[in-house]
């Protein structure tokens, strides 16, 4: 799901720096500082999963997690996935640095989509209806960051056309795996400890 440097054009390159700019800004603004540490579990998480790879034909595709990222920290996904693939392309050359805002916007921008989308289900007070929820953003969170990188493979030029729709098909199986792996974590956590989703135990247990 990296995109390397070199790859893209010089304008989608600046957008992709200057939105997340934003994003971390914003992410650190709304940042609850008593959960630097729970924002810390989860972006070695991020980095961690990377290393997890499936074998697609004569390639591999990774975990990511965002979705599950997302649905914990909210605007936060920002930093905590920023600082994640900054240190990926200093110790394993994952990516790039030119690239790192683009990177970040397709994973992170996805990860806060989702939290909104998501937030309201995984807080009933029904395990299923939570896990249902977490299924669906885990799964969203890839289907959207694929489209994020394919468009911006194509706008790049129309010569990455055919690695756009590639990257898509790919991640097919991602998808369905980061749905099962979100939804099952959204159990585990609203049973040890709701509060690390941010949810509020009376809510959840009713």
């Amino acid at each position: 799901m990296h995109i390397v440097d070199g790859a893209l054009s010089v304008p989608v390159l600046a957008i992709g720096a200057v939105l997340t700019a934003a994003g971390v800004a914003l992410g650190l603004k709304k940042m609850d500082y008593d959960h630097l540490p729970q924002v810390g579990v989860l972006s070695a998480a991020f980095f961690i999963a990377s290393y997890i790879h499936l074998p697609i034909g004569f390639s591999s595709v990774h975990l990511i997690l965002n979705g599950l990222i997302g649905l914990a920290l909210g605007w936060a996904a920002f930093p905590a996935l920023l600082i994640a693939l900054f240190l990926q392309a200093v110790f394993f050359g994952f990516g790039g640095f030119v690239v790192l805002g683009v990177n970040t916007l397709n994973i992170a921008l996805p990860a806060v989509l989702v939290y909104y989308g998501c937030r309201y289900g995984i807080q009933s007070s029904s395990p299923k209806v939570a896990a249902i929820w977490g299924a669906i953003g885990g799964a969203g969170s890839i289907i959207l960051t694929t489209l994020m990188v394919a468009v911006s493979l194509m706008l790049s030029g129309e010569g990455f056309a055919l690695a756009a729709k590639a990257t898509f098909i790919a991640h097919i199986p991602v998808m369905i795996i980061e749905g099962f792996v979100t939804a099952s974590a959204v159990l585990l956590i609203r049973k040890v400890k709701p509060t690390f989703l941010g949810l509020d135990e009376e809510r959840v247990y009713g």
